[in-house]
């Protein structure tokens, strides 16, 4: 059974699913003001994994990934660049989803936008309006926070102690509140910002409340797991359960957060800070699948601190997988798999994931594979190297890190045959060279491929190349 550590409960549980065979997943995706950074990506990819490895255990996965597309920052940040609000969340919606992409991340079952949402998302704030859990103040709608007993339950944080803090007088709404503590639900009309129409007058939804519209929209009422980064569960989190609670919804059963990645020293990686490093400044010189290995390894509750050598080590490790996969693939060919021959290996993949997402242990299995797949093939032990290859294989299938049908080496269609004809006309040349013992020519080919990205390695069935 999977187990997963319960925000909530701050303990891992088993994943109880409301219906059998169906998982039903909600995840607070960007609020797209700036291009993506390798922060959301290592939230897309642990829940990638996760998704990945209910879908092997046989489960229908229905994931629904919101995007944030008006925001208070969306406007500031469009209006200081004199852009349309609604241009630059389109723009930045097309850069997260390039930068998902890029790391193989499986698009979600529904992207449900805050703007497509606004009738939902004011039939909620009527509801708890008409239940007198919110009310209406100069044309914005509180949710107040005495008026939900379990408050506090998701942060384990007491609205008591809230009161002694800063969180107390949160984004200015303080003279409209009737305690410090109430949030918005939404927010009356200001000049110049976009708006829609409600009973309480013009104006747009409150950060907090959307999710909960949305969630409700396409997973019902109650569902089985809501994730997202440490970074949320308060406030976003605890004011989101909240108000499903005084709506009357039973709404998410597991809490689920993952870790953040953080700037060198530690500290925090986000755009007010200046330093965060964007997808696209990684993959400039990190391969994709280099950098969904790197933002994957670590346990999803862990802490990354990115840096130049964690994708360093990472490159280093997949390419010990790689060159065993592909150079154990030239030799088993056609050799029968002993599925009985990988039953160990699996189940202990198995077990690492079935605790808590457990992707080290995970890996470890996985190398530990390889590191024997290696002892196999330089005895030419093929039964045995065929299951070794087939359970590795699997393994690098849920975490999408098969070399193989992930990712290939070069892309598709005639430009890999032009490739591998050029690659192949300078790995005659330094064979030649080679035979006439010209080593300082031979290397000199070899230096010349790798500066272009082409690595050559020399096998016992010949040469092999593959793109660095």
């Amino acid at each position: 059974m999977l187990r997963l550590y319960d925000t909530r409960s701050r303990a891992i549980a088993p994943l109880a699913l409301q219906r059998e065979g169906h998982v039903g997943i909600y995840v607070c995706g960007p609020t797209v003001q700036a291009p993506p950074h390798v922060g959301h990506l290592r939230s897309a990819v642990a829940l990638d994994v996760l998704r990945r490895w209910l879908l092997e255990r046989g489960e229908e996965v229905t994931f629904v990934r919101n995007i944030t597309d008006i925001d208070d920052k969306i406007i500031h940040d469009a209006a200081h660049d004199d852009e349309p609000w609604w241009a630059l969340s389109t723009r930045m919606t097309r850069a997260f989803t390039q930068a998902y992409d890029a790391v193989q991340v499986l698009p979600p079952t529904v992207e449900p936008r805050v703007t497509g949402h606004v009738p939902q998302i004011v039939a909620l704030i009527g509801d708890l309006v008409a239940g007198g859990t919110a009310y209406e103040s100069g044309g914005d709608v509180y949710l107040a926070v005495k008026a939900v007993p379990s408050y506090g339950e998701i942060s384990g944080q007491k609205p008591d102690q809230l009161r002694q803090s800063d969180k107390a007088v949160a984004h200015g709404h303080t003279g409209t509140k009737r305690d410090p503590l109430d949030f918005a639900l939404w927010k009356a009309a200001k000049e110049g910002e976009p708006s829609w129409p409600s009973p309480w007058g013009p104006g747009r939804p409150g950060w907090h409340i959307e999710c909960s519209a949305m969630a409700v929209e396409y997973l019902g009422t109650t569902f089985d797991l809501h994730a997202g980064g440490l970074d949320l569960v308060f406030p976003h989190h605890e004011n989101e359960a909240a108000q499903s609670t005084a709506a009357g919804h039973p709404f998410a059963q597991h809490w689920l957060h993952h870790g953040l990645v953080t700037a060198k020293g530690g500290e925090k990686m986000s755009k007010s800070l200046g330093n965060s490093v964007t997808v696209a400044d990684a993959l400039a010189s990190v391969p994709p699948v280099v950098l969904r290995y790197a933002l994957g390894a670590a346990h999803y509750r862990s802490t990354i601190e990115w840096s130049e050598q964690v994708a360093t080590e990472a490159a280093a490790a997949y390419a010990r997988i790689e060159t065993f996969v592909r150079n154990a693939t030239d030799v088993v060919g056609e050799t029968s798999v002993d599925l009985a021959l990988s039953a160990a290996p699996w189940a202990e993949f198995a077990a690492a994931l079935d605790d808590d997402l457990g992707v080290p242990q995970a890996l470890a299995v996985l190398h530990g594979g390889v590191r024997a797949g290696n002892a196999l093939l330089a005895a030419r032990d093929l039964p045995a190297l065929a299951a070794t290859l087939s359970v590795v294989r699997r393994m690098l299938g849920v975490l999408c890190l098969d070399p193989l049908t992930d990712w290939p080496s070069v892309g598709s269609g005639e430009l890999t045959a032009v490739v591998d004809a050029l690659v192949q006309l300078a790995v005659e040349a330094r064979a030649q060279a080679r035979e006439r013992k010209d080593w300082a020519q031979a290397d000199a080919l070899r230096d010349r491929l790798a500066s272009s990205g082409v690595i050559l390695e020399d096998t016992a069935n010949g040469v092999r190349w593959r793109l660095s």
